[in-house]
């Protein structure tokens, strides 16, 4: 799937952002849940980002609100203790 890019002006400097039109769609209905502009929710998710490009950034925080949904005791972000993580060396099916 190919990325489709928006403008936006955050902060007084537009920027172009290219994310997956799923992605975007799941930015629109958490702006939507958190009664924000589009532009507002990126330009909040700018400020709150480390090192990292704005659309990686974007893409985190999707995938942060939708585990923390599912979680449901917003432990999102967090690695159980028991969960099972391969090392890096290590060869996943």
């Amino acid at each position: 799937m190919k990325p489709k890019k928006r403008s936006f002006s955050i902060s007084g400097h537009k920027t172009s952002i290219s994310i997956e039109e799923p992605f975007w769609l799941a930015l629109r209905d958490i702006a939507r849940e958190e009664n924000l502009s589009l532009a507002a929710l990126v330009g909040r998710i700018d400020k709150q980002r480390q090192a990292t490009n704005l659309s990686s950034a974007i893409r985190v925080h999707i995938l942060m609100h939708y585990r923390t949904l599912a979680d449901g005791a917003g432990r999102a972000g967090q690695v159980r203790p028991d969960a099972d993580i391969p090392s890096s060396g290590s060869n996943v099916p």
